[in-house]
């Protein structure tokens, strides 16, 4: 029995490292944190002490299943490519120490590897619209009155043709100079007919149309100047504060915007696009004065009646192509210089008679005098309704400037004297009988 016993050690002995052998008959058992001496003990609780010292010099052993799933993102790759799809991942047992993970580099260097932290999907989150898109609104049979207003106006022989602020400035002159008489222009044609504003025009080129003449005439000779244009005695005013503000901020040249030219005083938006249009060769808006607000309201042009010019502007440029908005001003310039009158327009001569929505109803024509193979059968006077777009009267308490030499009309001292004559020719004969009874 000892000699199996012996044979048992010794084999235990040559294949285990913790053993080492002394010099003596005495064995020692080699652990990690201390020595066994193997004296006086026997083969069975060796071997019972043995796993019993391992498991207590050993690290624990942590035991973690975790499962792999395939992140959003590469599902949603994997589903848009043409390629196989990735095998389902059964979740699979790992055996983890409680020591860190060590994973080598390329480099030969030895690095922690992070945590593997899982992606999440973004969830793009969509909402129903719920603002309701405005439908662009456009007069039903624009383009076919338009086309008519070509054909009468492709003679371009309308006072605006000739004399309009276009045609007013010293083409010979430099450009800057240019700029600044048709600004001029613009300004003396408020309220003003093209005949009148051309004929001050000439006489303004005559005595020096530039920034400096200007600035070096008098208020009472620039008076004489322009008249008779329509409040010219403010306009004098305006001209002289524009031309000084163009002198210091411009270098005397006009502004180059809309904002700017706004800006100056006796300018509105009707001349400060104008003067875009013809100094700039810009097409910032729509030029609207009297004549294009009013032929505009009676085609129908404005979804609603508009009260102003600035209004109509407004409703114009909402439907209007823009490759139109420069060409517009002067065809229904002349247009209603020419057709459609302010009062008594020419309905029976207009291509848009039929097709237009106040044809023969805005203005009634004027009746033929008696005797006419037209005459109607009434020898009554004609009545004209009034024209709910034609210019309106000057406002209240604003006069007309007489002249500037203060002289009278003779035509009004004419018709004083003959009214007073004949008022004194019937007094004498007021309630007399006469006494023969004849």
């Amino acid at each position: 029995m000892s000699s199996a016993k012996g044979r048992a050690f010794h084999i235990l002995k040559m294949i285990s490292p913790y053993f080492k052998q002394n010099s003596t008959t005495e064995t020692t058992i080699m652990t990690r944190n201390k020595s066994v001496n193997t004296r006086s003990m026997n083969l069975s609780t060796l071997k019972t002490k043995m796993p019993k010292e391992r498991d207590s010099t050993e690290p624990a052993v942590h035991v973690k299943e975790e499962s792999e799933d395939l992140s959003i993102s590469q599902v949603e790759k994997n589903g848009q490519s043409s390629a196989p799809a990735h095998p389902k991942v059964s979740p699979k047992t790992v055996c983890q120490r409680a020591s860190p993970a060590v994973e080598p580099e390329t480099n030969g260097a030895e690095r922690k590897s992070p945590p593997a932290r899982r992606r999440r999907g973004h969830v793009k989150a969509e909402y129903e619209e719920t603002e309701v898109k405005k439908e662009r609104w456009e007069p039903p049979d624009w383009r076919r009155q338009l086309d008519h207003i070509r054909e009468m106006r492709r003679g371009r022989d309308a006072p605006v043709d000739h004399m309009g602020a276009g045609k007013c400035f010293d083409p010979s002159a430099p450009p800057e100079v240019v700029r600044y008489q048709v600004l001029i222009s613009l300004m003396l044609s408020s309220q003003t007919k093209d005949q009148v504003t051309a004929a001050a025009m000439q006489k303004l080129r005559e005595h020096g149309l530039t920034v400096e003449g200007i600035l070096n005439t008098d208020d009472e000779t620039l008076g004489k100047l322009i008249y008779p244009v329509g409040f010219w005695r403010t306009k004098v005013k305006y001209i002289k504060q524009t031309t000084a503000v163009l002198q210091q901020e411009y270098g005397g040249d006009i502004p180059d915007s809309v904002a700017g030219l706004v800006r100056l005083p006796g300018v509105g938006p009707k001349m400060a696009h104008l003067a875009m249009d013809i100094a700039w060769k810009q097409v910032s808006g729509i030029g609207v004065d009297t004549h294009v607000h009013r032929i505009s309201n009676r085609l129908g042009w404005t979804r609603t009646e508009t009260k102003t010019p600035e209004d109509t502007r407004q409703a114009l440029e909402g439907w209007l192509p823009r490759e139109l908005w420069s060409e517009i001003n002067w065809l229904l310039v002349g247009f209603g210089q020419q057709v459609c009158l302010p009062v008594g327009p020419m309905c029976s001569l207009c291509l848009n008679q039929h097709c237009c929505p106040s044809a023969h109803r805005a203005s009634p024509g004027k009746r033929a005098g008696v005797g006419s193979p037209k005459s109607p059968g009434s020898h009554g006077p004609s009545r004209v309704k009034a024209d709910p777009h034609s210019p309106p009267a000057p406002p209240h308490g604003i006069k007309e400037e007489p002249l500037p030499s203060g002289s009278t009309a003779p035509a009004r001292r004419t018709r004083a004297r003959a009214a007073s004559s004949s008022r004194a020719a019937a007094a004498p004969g007021q309630g007399r009988a006469d006494p023969s009874g004849s």
